[in-house]
């Protein structure tokens, strides 16, 4: 894990972050590590970055900003239908980091790492000269040929959902606006539950399995339901969504119906990071049992129908849903 960095890189290194090494990382000693595939299995990559003040806040506990890292990553890993192997670590640090920060982070890390099976393999360590960066590289495999792309949805197939939807981006407007009038619906353990489900995403690793035999296309929920719903069809295919099937949780159904209006930044909002998947008419039942078999609620949210246009969500009274934005945008 080599780079620049504050006084002794070396020395942090070891500390910190060699005790979460996996097979093939030489204890973090070296610049590169290996990694072999299962006979017969494709390796899957993905990458995602964290920056302080844009997707964190700076003043969270820096355990759960480690969770947070790891687990958007793991996210993409579940929604491919993939077993995690390891991970890179790219962490490039403000001038004003504390070891205790770093002691924080990487006992997080380790902890999220390890319930996952998902080893650090290696990285860098630099100074940002900014705010914090930190990037992932996760790698999965799947039984070769096996990965769920997101673009393969069929016109006829069922759109369902894992977990619950809109609960971080309520989290988050409670974090930036604690008295909000909707909140005072809320009692403290419904107020945690959203707080959470902001700071520390569930990647849904325990459903891949389910997803890679019955999914005809995938993808985790990070940037909203309705825009990630829209990135996954398109070339002909839309979909035909019913708002009052989409699955909330006890404190965000609480919240709106306090605030009709929430129901927007429940279905656009990010950070849900569930996963939204295709599946035929046909494999739907299976699906379904092998998720209650994994402990992770599916529910069936609407249909993919032929067409271009925007996915149309359809209220309980049958009016048409327009959304002013269909998604969080990252620029």
């Amino acid at each position: 894990m080599a780079g620049s960095g504050r006084a002794s890189e070396e020395g942090l290194i070891a500390r910190y972050f060699a005790p979460l090494a996996g097979p093939g990382a030489d204890g973090l000693r070296d610049d590169a590590a290996t990694l072999t595939p299962t006979p017969g299995h494709d390796l899957v990559v993905t990458a995602d970055a964290l920056v302080a003040g844009i997707h964190y806040f700076p003043d969270d506990p820096p355990a759960s900003i480690a969770r947070k890292a790891l687990g958007v990553n793991l996210s993409d890993i579940a929604a491919k239908g993939a077993v995690p192997r390891g991970f890179l670590l790219t962490l490039a640090l403000p001038d004003d980091w504390t070891e205790a920060w770093l002691a924080g982070f990487s006992e997080g890390l380790g902890a999220a790492a390890a319930e996952a099976g998902c080893p650090l393999l290696g990285g860098d360590t630099v100074r940002s000269g900014g705010p914090a960066l930190i990037g992932i590289t996760a790698f999965g495999e799947v039984p070769g040929g096996g990965i769920v792309r997101r673009g393969t949805a069929r016109v006829g197939d069922r759109i369902c959902v894992s977990g619950t939807i809109g609960d971080a981006a309520l989290g988050l407007r409670l974090r930036l606006e604690p008295e909000v009038a909707w909140a005072a619906s809320l009692d403290p353990a419904q107020r945690a539950v959203l707080a959470d489900r902001y700071l520390h995403p569930r990647p849904r690793l325990a459903l891949a399995a389910a997803i890679r035999r019955h999914a005809s296309a995938a993808m985790d929920v990070s940037d909203g339901l309705a825009g990630d719903l829209a990135k996954m069809l398109g070339g002909g295919r839309s979909a035909r969504i019913a708002v009052e099937a989409v699955p909330l949780s006890e404190a965000a159904a609480r919240a709106r119906e306090a605030e009709p209006g929430l129901i927007e930044p429940i279905l656009t909002g990010g950070d849900d990071y569930e996963i939204l998947c295709t599946v035929a008419p046909e494999q739907l039942d299976a699906l379904r049992a092998e998720a209650v078999q994994a402990g992770i609620p599916l529910t069936a949210i609407g249909t993919v129908t032929s067409g271009d246009g925007p996915p149309g969500f359809e209220m309980g009274d049958g009016a048409a849903r327009v959304f002013a934005a269909g998604a969080f945008s990252h620029f």
